[in-house]
């Protein structure tokens, strides 16, 4: 079905449901409200009872299922996730509460920042309090789960995108550097993962609060990662001491909870870790994004998350081959492709 179709069908779907409960909605069309990086696109319905979120998930490459059973899970726990309204699973069709335009990304400024990141690591805190989404069980981010996503920075980033073949060796230092990685994340504490808390995902609510979106791929995974993905954010960059300072903010905070008994230094290699773990994938997905999907905007992000991988990497005598690699071979490559990725790459 064509975009076009699916809009149309959406349309008069929500206009249904809506009348069904007595908010008629004004005469006019769905209003575009934006697509992500999946196939799930996003409209404003205005009605009686006032706007709702209009969601068109494809079923032949989306499933709703996961997204109502956790947000369902999330609102029961306490924390503001959006109001499920309507669904019809077959059609790939929602309808949700409007948690509005306000993006925590644009609201984060110098004088803000640690107010904010102290509200968006309370809301972490309790989400990864979350050990049960009834109707959904969440996949372990298993071992096969975390090599799988880091390979992604092998097949897309540098074997597509920049079309560089490596040689066995090569390969094998890459292949033993995921090894180790994925070795220490699974030695942390398996909590609820988010697997996108970012500043593009979180939604700065009308009452100073904030709304958690797109939180469908949750998984039961290592206790940094959303921290991790919070505080090195592929769009926005923080000083690495601040970035430090938080993270052993959160540390602490665990620590009054008793959900980890490990020291500050422990700490902060899982979240580094952590970090390599997830930067890799996601230059491989900002990639596939430009080459699979069409969506070439994320290639701009790259440098920025390459930055935060050669930063996470750096000290750490096992993981120093793949250093070596990046900045030996791999970096060069990319310069080459894109010279002026070089004035954003502070770690080189």
């Amino acid at each position: 079905m064509s975009l076009a179709a699916r809009e149309a069908l959406l349309a008069q779907w929500a206009a249904a449901e809506a009348a069904r409960r007595g908010w008629p909605e004004p005469a006019g069309t769905l209003e575009t409200v934006s697509g992500d990086a999946s196939f799930r696109r996003y409209f404003r319905l205005r009605t009686a009872r006032g706007p709702l979120i209009a969601v068109d998930a494809p079923p032949d490459k989306e499933n709703c299922r996961p997204f109502v059973a956790i947000a369902r899970a999330l609102r029961a726990g306490g924390l503001q996730a959006p109001e499920v309204v309507a669904v019809d699973f077959d059609q790939g069709l929602m309808l949700l509460e409007d948690f509005g335009d306000a993006l925590l990304r644009p609201a984060l400024d110098d004088q803000t920042v640690d107010r904010l990141y102290a509200l968006a690591m309370d809301e972490l805190l309790r989400m990864q309090e979350i050990d049960n989404v009834p109707g959904h069980a969440l996949p372990p981010y298993d071992r096969e789960r975390l090599m799988n996503e880091m390979h992604l920075f092998r097949d897309w980033f540098v074997k597509v995108h920049l079309g560089l073949e490596l040689g066995d060796e090569e390969y094998a230092v890459l292949q033993d550097a995921c090894d180790r990685i994925a070795d220490d994340n699974l030695a942390q504490p398996a909590v609820f993962v988010h697997r996108d808390f970012h500043s593009r995902n979180i939604m700065l609510l009308a009452d100073g609060s904030l709304g958690l979106i797109d939180f469908q791929d949750a998984v039961i995974g290592p206790v940094t990662y959303d921290l991790l993905s919070l505080l090195r954010d592929a769009y926005v960059v923080w000083p690495p001491e601040k970035v430090r300072q938080w993270a052993l903010q959160f540390a602490r905070m665990l620590r009054a909870e008793r959900r980890i008994d490990v020291g500050d230094a422990v700490f902060l290699r899982w979240f580094d870790w952590m970090g390599a773990q997830r930067h890799l994938k996601v230059v491989g997905i900002f990639a596939r994004l430009n080459h699979r999907d069409g969506k070439a905007g994320y290639l701009e992000d790259i440098p920025r998350v390459f930055n935060y991988l050669l930063g996470e990497i750096a000290g750490y005598p096992e993981l120093a081959a793949l250093e070596r690699l990046l900045r030996d071979r791999i970096l060069p490559a990319y310069l080459a492709k894109k010279p002026d990725a070089r004035a954003h790459l502070t770690a080189l």
